[in-house]
């Protein structure tokens, strides 16, 4: 239904919407289009340009295309985790993420403190960074209690590795403007460039993949992300041994 070239397009409020019917998909397609817009605190033209983004020629038609897509949902709801993550890496040959991570490595070499941040899966990951990047000679902590303590001059000249699938959790968006008003440098892996968590972040990794859904479960597939961690990781052994 949403291609990752298509994500890839939207803007914040196409994020916005995008979210919604993601959250009340089987709502959305019994919605007129001013219904939607009151719900989404949109205008029905931003609707329409955001269906027009979708190869439909008005919200009429992309609710078809909705209803289709639902009906079909049990059996190919699931993605393969090849073709996506083959799709990610193909996008990052074609960006400047290489070098965006690179200079996101030169600041965490010459950081004094390496914190990750995530909840639930995004935690297990966040533990994972931290190890792997202690692994690599450069110490690091993970937090996954949104409510942990953090006190102001532990922040200076720190790092904080955001991990979010959606960029909107309440919890993590608080913690977040605590970390900035302690003067943490934050670097944010999210889907989305346009979510709350990377327009808080000093330096936003996105990597636009689609999100999935069993029941209210997201199964979103995390790979992009390990690699993310891992190319970052390595990048930040090679400038510690460059200083």
């Amino acid at each position: 239904m949403f291609t990752t070239k298509q994500l890839a397009r939207f803007s914040e409020l196409d994020a916005q919407l995008y979210q919604f019917i993601l959250a009340n998909s089987e709502k959305v397609t019994l919605m007129r289009i001013r219904e939607l817009a009151e719900s989404t605190h949109v205008s029905p033209t931003t609707i329409v340009r955001f269906c027009r983004k979708l190869d439909c020629d008005g919200f009429s038609e992309f609710k078809t295309k909705l209803k289709i897509y639902l009906s079909k949902k049990e059996t190919n709801f699931i993605h393969n985790s090849y073709e996506t993550m083959n799709e990610f890496l193909e996008r990052t040959l074609k960006t400047d993420y290489q070098s965006q991570i690179q200079d996101i490595a030169n600041l965490i070499a010459k950081s004094e403190h390496l914190i990750f941040l995530g909840t639930g899966s995004s935690g297990i990951l966040a533990e994972y960074g931290a190890r792997y990047f202690s692994s690599l000679e450069k110490f690091s902590l993970a937090i996954n209690d949104p409510f942990f303590p953090v006190h102001g001059k532990y922040m200076k000249n720190s790092i904080v590795i955001v991990l979010s699938v959606s960029g909107e959790t309440p919890h993590i968006i608080s913690q977040l403007h605590r970390l900035r008003e302690e003067g943490a440098v934050i670097v944010s892996i999210t889907n989305t460039k346009t979510c709350t968590v990377a327009q808080l972040s000093d330096y936003p990794l996105p990597y636009y993949i689609n999100t999935e859904f069993i029941e209210k479960a997201n199964i979103t597939t995390q790979l992009p992300v390990l690699y993310l961690i891992e190319t970052l990781g390595k990048a930040t052994y090679e400038s510690l041994h460059n200083l």
